[in-house]
């Protein structure tokens, strides 16, 4: 166990990026398929298949989730997540084809580095190539390289953002996140209410707590609202049915909402899919805390 999202059985991730451009993006492959689930939050989201996760409709199992930046440009990645499975015979059986069923999302990293370079076809191959179930790279790389936090005052006194992933482990059941952090607001710290990234004064010496000046009706510089969006993923090997598993997308915001103030704006996209292998039985309370 490497406390990492890769401690669920049979999920890989890979990572690829233009550190030049500032932008990049991450996969998350699972060959055997998994249950899946999405729950969208954000005023503002840019996201590929999430209708077909609607416990409504037809297909059962996702076989990869696709996270990059780029925003809407971006989403022309998935197509090479697509062909990585499809040279592998991975898909939902169609008659003739197998459809490898890749779901994913992007954020807004339009404003670092070169803006005319976004994740291609290319990058979203190139990431499938790097997965593995190693421990998942953090930081500045993937869908995270261009991420950024804290943007009430703009770009020029934001802070750096980025991917990042952990899992608990309690008896034979597992539970991992990913998440990639560019939020308009703050990051805290839920047990303490401590800010520990966001928006910094113009010395650049303190915080200026954008919750509190939100309420305190101060008006924002420029636009800063278009630039953001915070996304994640939970994955577990317990066994789920679909509308469980977009009820535990549902809860999984519940932490979004602790450490990211204000979360869930009108103009970030924030969206958490969820991953169920089935390998366990657990109780779904259990997997909500």
């Amino acid at each position: 166990m490497n406390d990492s999202i890769t401690d669920v059985n049979g999920l890989l991730v890979g990572h690829a990026q233009n550190r030049e451009a500032g932008t990049g993006c991450t996969v998350l492959i699972v060959e055997k398929g998994a249950i899946a689930g999405v729950d969208v939050r954000g005023g503002a989201p840019g996201t590929r298949e999430t209708d077909l996760l609607d416990p409504v409709n037809m297909v059962q199992k996702i076989h990869g989730i696709y996270l990059s930046g780029g925003s809407a440009f971006g989403l022309e990645g998935a197509g090479g997540v697509m062909r990585f499975l499809e040279e592998r015979g991975i898909g939902f059986e169609a008659g003739p084809v197998k459809v490898p069923i890749v779901t994913g999302a992007v954020i807004f990293d339009l404003n670092i580095g070169n803006p005319s370079i976004r994740p291609d076809y290319q990058m979203g191959y190139q990431a499938c190539l790097n997965a593995s179930n190693n421990r998942v790279a953090e930081g500045s790389i993937g869908a995270g390289t261009g991420a950024t936090v804290g943007k009430y005052y703009g770009i020029s006194n934001c802070m750096k953002g980025g991917i990042g992933s952990a899992s608990i482990v309690s008896g034979n059941l597992v539970v991992g996140a990913l998440a990639v952090v560019n939020s308009f607001g703050d990051i805290v710290n839920p047990e303490t209410g401590k800010i520990i990234a966001g928006t910094l004064d113009d010395k650049k010496e303190q915080f200026i707590d954008t919750n509190r000046l939100l309420t305190d009706n101060t008006l924002p510089r420029g636009n800063p609202f278009i630039q953001n969006t915070t996304l994640g993923v939970i994955a577990t090997n317990a066994r789920l049915s679909k509308a469980e598993a977009k009820r535990l997308s549902m809860s999984a915001h519940d932490g979004f909402a602790r450490c990211i103030l204000p979360s869930h704006t009108i103009y970030d996209g924030d969206t958490i899919f969820s991953l169920a292998t089935g390998e366990v039985e657990a109780n779904f309370n259990q997997l909500n805390a």
